[in-house]
């Protein structure tokens, strides 16, 4: 998999080991998902934004590249804030990276898996890290990133990549004209 072509982000990354881990990440997901790596351009990022053409590298990528301008912003007006930008990257990366569990495509159409009926992807998405045994810092924000995070005490680095996945799915969500529920 040519992963820095899919996610450029990752160069970003100081810890060369870490980077590593989140590919191999990335790896695991699409093999128990069978995805190849042309499938990621077409996951959906959500199924519950009906007819979405936003699909899950960019909604990836796009919920990395708000966090690191979020903890920019953050580091430049709070001269004293500390953020991991490496744990924040990787958490980026790999905040979603349970939906390839999560879902499925059978003719043509995307659904929840059997397993992505039992567990949702941050769980899935956490225990594959797991695997590879990364920083707990970044499996919690894994974790934490949606709605099983709040009953957690989400860490800074988690705490920006919850905002930004929520402000990316809010703003779509208006784009789509997804009626409020």
């Amino acid at each position: 998999m040519e992963f820095l072509k899919i996610f450029p982000e990752l160069s970003l990354v100081k810890d060369e080991s870490l980077g590593r881990k989140v590919q191999k990440v990335w790896q695991k997901a699409m093999d128990i998902g069978t995805w190849k790596e042309k499938d990621l351009f077409s996951i959906p990022f959500t199924l519950l934004i009906p007819d979405t053409t936003v699909n899950i590298v960019e909604h990836t990528r796009a919920v990395t590249n708000v966090a690191l301008k979020i903890a920019k912003t953050l580091k430049d007006i709070y001269r004293n804030m500390i953020i991991n930008e490496d744990f924040l990257i990787a958490g980026g990366l790999l905040h979603d990276v349970g939906k390839l569990l999560e879902y499925e495509c059978t003719e043509g159409s995307f659904k929840k898996s059997t397993t992505g009926n039992l567990l949702r992807h941050p769980i899935s998405g956490a225990n594959l890290a797991s695997i590879f045994e990364l920083p707990s810092e970044v499996i919690h924000i894994i974790y934490t990133h949606s709605k099983e995070g709040d009953n957690y005490e989400r860490t800074i680095e988690s705490t920006i990549i919850h905002y930004s996945d929520f402000i990316n799915f809010e703003t779509l969500k208006e784009v789509f004209d997804v009626k409020k529920q």
